[in-house]
């Protein structure tokens, strides 16, 4: 039984629990997990506060230590790490591995950062006056995660934070406790002190009244969360009332524009991989393919064979994609498939909705009865009058349209609302250009899948994917520290700004 971690410690088990189950075995249980309340969560805040003093007084270079040694044990670790992954999610292991290695990646990056936390000198327009600036942390970050990346978008936040001289309390999702769990023993082990980093484990309902009664008793200075538009919506609204900007990574529907010069293989394989991988349960997931009319048909031929020949099933071998996340997620995806109408066309596997005995897919790997496998499925004919068109699917289905001229892509790639990624498959550098200064999502990739993050670039949307926040890299430092100005005057007297500049009278009237 897992409970939450406060100050070190595990809190008692409380009444209410839920069970972790394996999506690929859903019969199997991986963590039993008792939920804490409101009370708990805002408890937590209370003692990070504490804790966070004496941490932020710990030189940057020494907390860059701290970072680098959770990064070395999550290496020693990693096969471990990722076969929770694996187990609790259903991630395929490939795909587990290189979730790990995320961590390990952002743990790289930012422990050269903490010798780098850099303010700068400025000069003065007084005479004997220093000006100053420094980065400070801003005190306790609340996180809150989903669990379709279990260990790799907590690191986004967490290891960011922690660096910065921040305290952390982190909610991860219910259904990836032990995910959560190991994620925290690592940092831990690596000298995290009691306090500085605590683990609530809560339902939404109650995540959402902590969140409340914590801000406001004024013990949290900023939210991180990761999760549905819907509900970064309301804690965008929650966080507001306290003047305060929250760090939103939000839902994406994801266009990939594929024009009359593409290689086309490539583009089939680059939509294979982000409409399919991790059974399309990213927020960078393919959403709709905009095919130039011209290869419009092949594609669709051409990724149909893709996807029939695609390994799926037991996420412990070598597949694309492995079950949905769990039971809500799967009756989430029912709903989407419902979305599909007469106007369209279905290709990618011989059914659709849920794998079974009765509705079977040729090569499925493993028992499909035993867990939350569907088959992909692509929709041909999608447009902008269709909710599978504008609204994120969350699950391995790709839309296919049509479009004649570049500049109706990329209307077409807008119209959803949101703006996490997008791509272009295209051998003409105008076109690239073109499509990156009109586009509004926050990433671009060029001749490459929607999907896919490294550990220094920044990573975040805009519009209903999110509120312009950016995390990895050295832009994630502005959520986690605030700029704070010094002026120092040593002239021995009183010099106002703006009024006691010497001045240099030029002579503007002068002509050659």
């Amino acid at each position: 039984m897992l409970s939450s971690v406060i100050g070190g410690a595990r809190i008692p088990v409380g009444p209410r629990t839920y069970r972790s189950t394996d999506p690929s075995r859903t019969a199997e249980v991986v963590a039993e997990v008792s939920l804490a309340g409101a009370a708990d969560l805002a408890g937590a805040c209370r003692v990070a506060r504490e804790a966070q003093d004496a941490w932020r007084d710990v030189p940057p270079p020494v907390r860059g230590q701290v970072v680098a040694a959770i990064g070395r044990l999550v290496e020693a670790n990693k096969a471990a790490l990722a076969r929770v992954v694996t187990r609790e999610v259903g991630k395929p292991y490939a795909e587990a591995l290189g979730e790990v290695q995320e961590v390990a990646d952002t743990c790289a990056f930012f422990l050269g950062e903490g010798r780098r936390l850099y303010g700068q000198t400025v000069p003065s327009e007084m005479p004997d006056k220093q000006l100053f600036t420094f980065r400070d942390p801003v005190g306790v970050v609340a996180v809150v995660t989903a669990g379709n990346f279990p260990v790799a978008v907590p690191s986004w936040y967490i290891v960011p934070a922690l660096l910065c001289g921040n305290a952390v309390v982190w909610k991860p999702a219910e259904y990836a406790a032990a995910c959560a769990d190991a994620f925290y023993e690592l940092f831990a082990h690596a000298g995290v002190p009691d306090g500085v980093l605590n683990v609530v484990y809560a339902d939404g309902t109650e995540t959402f009244r902590g969140l409340e009664q914590a801000l406001d008793a004024g013990l949290v200075d900023k939210v991180g969360f990761t999760g549905s538009t819907e509900v970064g919506s309301r804690i965008g609204e929650l966080c507001g009332r306290h003047l305060q900007t929250p760090c939103l990574e939000l839902g994406g529907k994801n266009p990939m524009v594929v024009t009359e010069d593409a290689d086309l293989p490539l583009a089939v394989e680059g939509a294979l991989f982000s409409g399919f991988g991790t059974a399309g349960q990213r927020c960078t997931s393919l959403g709709t393919a905009i095919v130039h009319e011209s290869l419009h048909a092949e594609f669709v031929r051409l990724l149909d064979e893709a996807a029939r020949a695609a390994p799926v099933g037991d996420p412990s071998g070598d597949v694309l994609f492995g079950p949905l996340i769990n039971e809500r997620f799967a009756d989430g995806f029912e709903k989407v498939l419902g979305w599909i109408g007469p106007g369209h066309t279905t290709h990618g596997s011989s059914g659709t909705g849920r794998i079974t005995a009765a509705n079977p897919r040729a090569g499925f790997a493993g028992d499909p009865e035993a867990g939350l496998f569907y088959h992909p499925v692509i929709v041909d004919g999608v447009g902008p009058g269709d909710e599978l068109f504008r609204a994120e699917t969350f699950g391995p289905v790709i839309g296919v349209t049509a479009y004649r001229a570049l500049d109706e892509a990329i209307a077409l790639a807008n119209a959803p609302g949101y703006g996490l990624s997008a791509s272009i498959y295209t051998t003409d550098p105008a076109k690239v250009f073109r499509f990156r200064r009109r586009i509004s999502a926050g990433m671009v990739s060029v001749n490459n899948s929607t999907s896919g993050a490294e550990a220094h670039l920044p990573f975040g949307g805009n519009g209903r994917s999110g509120n312009g926040g950016r995390q990895s890299g050295m832009w994630v430092l502005d959520q986690f520290t605030r700029w704070q100005s010094m002026n120092w005057d040593h002239s021995g007297r009183l010099q106002k700004a703006q009024m006691d500049v010497l001045e240099i009278e030029p002579d503007l009237g002068f002509r050659l």
